[in-house]
């Protein structure tokens, strides 16, 4: 179901910072590309990797934490076969967020 046309999304009052996060994120990726160019220590490049892992993480988790008090909170006040749709889409990407 798309929504864009008749709902915000709930992390759109905190738009530019996640843009702002993405795009140091998108630096980091341009940094370890150049490390790799340049033949840098392994465990430098690792430290790096680690370093961008735990950044997306946490864009995950926040927008994960918007999803959350935003659309799903919406979608269990409204009941029905959304309510379900929306806890099913927030378990399922819970369980990517665990696997990866």
């Amino acid at each position: 179901m798309d929504e864009t046309a008749h709902a915000h999304h709930g992390y759109i009052h905190q738009k530019d910072d996640y843009l702002k996060r993405l795009r140091r994120i998108e630096g980091q990726a341009r940094g370890l590309q150049r490390m790799v160019e340049e033949e840098k220590y392994c465990i430098d490049i690792l430290t790096q990797v680690s370093a961008m892992t735990k950044a997306l993480q946490s864009v995950a988790l926040g927008l994960l934490e918007e999803h959350l008090s935003h659309c799903v909170a919406q979608a269990a006040q409204a009941g029905g076969a959304e309510a379900d749709e929306k806890i099913r889409e927030a378990s399922d990407a819970i369980a990517r967020l665990v696997r990866s």
